[in-house]
């Protein structure tokens, strides 16, 4: 048997097991996206995702990660929403959700058909395997880079000349050593639409994102409060931001997934900001159960939705946003003040004269003063 010949059996079961895309990388990261990424380290841009920091070394290596990895098998799933996203930034008094996470999270969804893929593997090649599914200390996307699955478009996210930007990304590693792909080229030309798009200008150049000023990262993986220079630039994003990937002028060949998970899940994505205010903790389990959103938790779910409730334009959004002063939470009392005092100026204005007429708490204070909010 041709060293080809398992190479185009694994795609063709690979495919068979759901996966839209699939490509073969050498178990190995170039020079220029380890620079890219020790870069992206040392400057900080990384946030407060300790983990870029903490494994950056085998991050940036696979055979690093194991030692044994001889091949990595990239695989794609389709997840292209059913209407452009940006659309959804005119709704503003209803949530908006990023593509990724309107339903079930991929992350289970992939990883039981990576190990099905990759147990016919073993047992018809008696190779070794890993699976990895995003949580993993992987480049996945300079590896998928390094295939004909697509590129590392400007805004750094893959682009898929049939997918555009809506894949995820599963990888098998594997001790079989396959043939290559010949890598797909970046089709990016001279166009800027990702970069010029973003709202809050995270992309300092081309091929490089300051995640510190990313709407995704700041509603998702920052914990404290949104600073306050960002806030207008969220409009109603409660959960991610599309905006780069939606642009892209190759997203013209994508097609809506066919996966049920991924569709849009009833009472949450484009839900009303006022019905999503009243949920408590086990309600806003029950509402994201299997669902990424649900990994942020209530306060910070909810101090995002106050802050799309800010920029609503909807004073009567008040009434509901003003119980949230006394929540438990720090970082929703913090951002019910910033809302109420967007959405009704003289309200704000009375209550504030009220909470700092006695002697309040240094936080208390804090929050009406816009000191710590």
């Amino acid at each position: 048997m041709s060293d080809a010949a398992p190479k185009q059996t694994i795609i063709d079961r690979a495919r068979a097991e759901g996966f839209d895309a699939v490509g073969v990388a050498p178990a190995r990261v170039g020079a220029r996206e380890q620079a890219r990424l020790d870069a992206f380290v040392a400057g900080g841009e990384h946030g407060e995702m300790g983990w870029m920091a903490d494994t950056l070394a085998r991050r940036r290596d696979p055979k690093t990660l194991w030692p044994e990895a001889e091949s990595v098998l990239v695989l794609g799933l389709n997840y292209g929403p059913e209407s452009d996203p940006m659309g959804e930034l005119e709704r503003i008094d209803r949530a908006n959700i990023s593509a990724y996470a309107r339903n079930r999270d991929y992350h289970d969804l992939i990883k039981k058909r990576l190990k099905r893929v990759a147990r016919w593997m073993v047992e018809e090649f008696g190779c070794e395997v890993k699976v990895f599914v995003d949580t993993a200390p992987v480049m996945e996307k300079p590896l998928a880079a390094q295939t004909r699955v697509g590129w590392q478009g400007k805004h750094s996210n893959l682009v898929s000349r049939e997918y555009g930007s809506w894949l995820f990304l599963g990888e098998i590693f594997t001790t079989l050593a396959l043939p290559p792909d010949a890598a797909e080229r970046d089709h990016c030309g001279s166009c800027r639409a990702c970069l010029d798009v973003c709202p809050t200008d995270a992309f300092p150049a081309p091929y490089k994102l300051d995640a510190t000023r990313c709407i995704s990262y700041l509603t998702i993986e920052h914990k404290g409060p949104i600073p306050v220079e960002f806030r207008k630039a969220m409009g109603n994003r409660i959960y991610g931001c599309d905006d780069c990937l939606a642009v892209c002028p190759w997203n013209k060949f994508a097609t809506p997934t066919e996966e049920t998970a991924f569709l849009p899940r009833p009472g949450a994505h484009g839900e009303r900001l006022a019905t999503l205010l009243t949920l408590d903790d086990a309600a806003f389990r029950g509402l994201f159960t299997a669902s990424p959103v649900k990994r942020i938790g209530r306060d910070r779910f909810l101090r995002n939705v106050l802050i799309a409730c800010g920029n609503a334009d909807a004073p009567a959004l008040a009434p509901t946003v003003e119980p949230l002063l006394d929540d438990p939470a720090p970082v929703v009392r913090g951002a019910a003040v910033w809302a109420l005092k967007e959405l009704a100026p003289a309200r704000f204005e009375a209550v504030k004269a009220v909470r700092l007429g006695a002697e309040p708490e240094a936080s208390v204070r804090a929050e009406w003063l816009g000191e710590a909010v």
